[in-house]
C-alpha cells in the first residue's frame, strides 16, 4: 500500500511558553520538506526498503542531525528533547514508518552520545546523522522485557576482547540496522547493577538474524542471536557495569518523543474527523451538526492538549530547567499514548464502516498508535515508574 498525500500538522501549541523561536524555525524547516514532497512515497508493502530511503532522506535534509551531539555533526551541543519531540510529531502526523526512521536513529545511539568513547562517537555518530548508518537498540530478551533484571544474554571478557552469547527479541531495525546497542550481562553485581552495554557491528562473526517479526504495524523488527560473538572492549559503552543506568539515561531522553509521536498520530486523526464530519451528509444536515458529534471532538480535542502539555512540560524541564524528568516522562507517555488510543478510536467510530476500511487514514492510524503503549515501558509499567518517584520524593519529605 502507498501512503496516501497528507495534510500539514497546524502549529498553535508552539506559541506555549515552553518554545522560543528555534523552536518555530524548525517546525518551518519541517513543513518546507515535507511540502516540497521529501518524504516521498512510502510503500508499507516493503518496509524494510522504505525504512531504509527514509533514513538516507531524512539525513539528506538535515533532519536527523538533531539526533546526535553537535560535536559529531549535530545541531545542539546536547540532544534537545524539545526538538525530537516537535519532528516526532511532525512525522507522525505524516506517516507512521517516517517517525520509526528518525526515533530509531536517535535511541540507537542514544547510549553512544551520552557514555561511548571519542573514537566510537567520531566513528559512528557523524554518519548517523548524514543517514549513512542505521542504529538499533537492543535491550529486551523472551524472558525480559520490562523486568530488566531477568536479562541473561551475557558478555565475558577474554583479554581485549568480551564474547557475548544470548539473545534479545522485538528489536526494532532488527535485519537492516547497521550497528546494534546491546545491553547484556556481565556480572560485577547482581541484577541490574551486573549489566554492560555494547556496541556491536552487523558484520561481526557470531552475530545473526535468527527471526524476522510482522506486527500489525509493520516496521523493520527481528529475534537476534549472539553465538561466541567476539567484540573488542573498545566497544564498551561506559564502564563495565553502568548498562542499566545507561538505558535508563538514553530512555528517559527519548521517552516524551514517543508521547510526541502519539499526539501527532492524534491530531491527524482529530484533523481526518473533523474534516469528515464537516462533509458528511446525515439526517438532512451534516455530521458536525449533531451535538453527539461535536461533544465527541471536544473530548477528542482537550485529550490531545492535555496530553501535549505533559509531553511539552516533560521537554522543557529537562532542556532548560536542567532537571530530572523521570516522573514526568512516565506521565507524558502515560498519558499521551492512551489518550492517543481512545482518540484515534473516537475517530474511527466517526467515519463507520469507512473507517475500518484497509487503505483509510483512521484505519492505518488505529494499527500504528497500539504498539506506542507497550514499547519504550508499557503503560502500567509507567504506572509504577510515577508511583515509584512519589514515594521517593514522599519520603525525603518526611526526613
Amino acid at each position: 500500500m502507498v501512503a496516501k498525500p497528507a495534510g500539514m500538522l497546524t502549529r498553535e501549541h508552539l506559541q506555549w511558553p515552553f518554545f522560543g523561536e528555534d523552536a518555530r524555525t524548525l517546525a518551518s524547516e519541517l513543513d518546507s520538506f515535507i511540502s516540497g514532497g521529501g518524504l516521498g512515497e512510502i510503500d508499507h508493502a516493503d518496509a524494510d526498503s522504505a525504512c531504509k530511503k527514509l533514513v538516507g532522506q531524512l539525513g539528506a535534509a538535515g533532519i536527523l542531525r538533531h539526533c546526535v551531539p553537535k560535536d559529531f555533526g549535530g545541531v545542539s551541543q546536547e540532544i534537545d528533547s524539545r526538538s525530537l519531540c516537535i519532528i516526532r510529531e511532525t512525522l507522525a502526523y505524516q506517516d507512521g514508518l517516517a517517525d520509526f526512521a528518525f526515533a530509531m536513529q536517535g535511541l540507537g545511539t542514544g547510549a553512544i552520545s551520552l557514555a561511548g568513547s571519542q573514537e566510537l562517537k567520531q566513528q559512528i555518530l557523524p554518519k548517523i546523522a548524514r543517514g549513512e548508518l542505521i542504529s538499533a537498540f537492543a535491550l529486551s530478551e523472551p524472558d525480559a522485557g520490562s523486568d530488566v533484571a531477568a536479562l541473561s544474554c551475557s558478555a565475558r571478557r577474554d583479554g581485549e576482547d568480551f564474547i557475548l552469547d544470548g539473545e534479545k527479541i522485538w528489536i526494532s531495525n532488527g535485519g537492516i540496522a547497521d550497528i546494534y546497542t546491546v545491553f547484556a550481562r556481565t556480572g560485577e553485581a547482581p541484577g541490574t547493577r551486573g549489566i554492560s552495554a555494547f556496541i556491536v557491528y552487523a558484520d561481526t562473526p557470531g552475530f545473526s538474524i535468527v527471526e524476522r517479526i510482522e506486527t500489525i504495524a509493520p516496521h523493520p523488527l527481528a529475534r537476534i542471536r549472539f553465538d561466541n560473538c567476539r567484540i573488542p572492549a573498545s566497544q564498551l559503552l561506559g564502564m563495565a557495569g553502568e548498562g542499566f543506568k545507561i538505558a535508563m539515561r538514553t530512555l528517559d531522553i527519548f521517552r516524551p518523543s514517543v508521547a510526541a509521536a502519539a499526539i501527532g498520530f492524534a491530531r491527524r486523526a482529530l484533523d481526518e474527523a473533523v474534516a469528515h464530519a464537516r462533509s458528511r451528509k446525515m439526517f438532512g444536515a451534516t455530521l458536525s451538526d449533531l451535538p453527539t458529534a461535536q461533544s465527541t471532538l471536544g473530548e477528542m480535542a482537550t485529550a490531545i492538549d492535555a496530553a501535549a502539555l505533559l509531553t511539552f512540560r516533560t521537554a522543557w524541564r529537562r532542556d532548560v530547567q536542567k532537571l530530572p524528568t523521570t516522573s514526568e516522562a512516565a506521565m507524558a507517555k502515560l498519558t499521551a499514548t492512551e489518550n492517543a488510543q481512545w482518540v484515534i478510536d473516537q475517530a474511527l467510530q466517526l467515519f463507520g464502516g469507512r473507517g475500518v476500511r484497509v487503505g483509510e487514514i483512521t484505519e492505518r492510524l488505529y494499527r500504528e498508535i497500539r504498539a506506542l503503549r507497550i514499547y519504550e515501558g508499557a503503560t502500567e509499567v509507567q504506572k509504577l515508574i510515577i508511583g515509584r518517584e512519589l514515594m521517593k520524593s514522599a519520603g525525603k519529605k518526611a526526613g
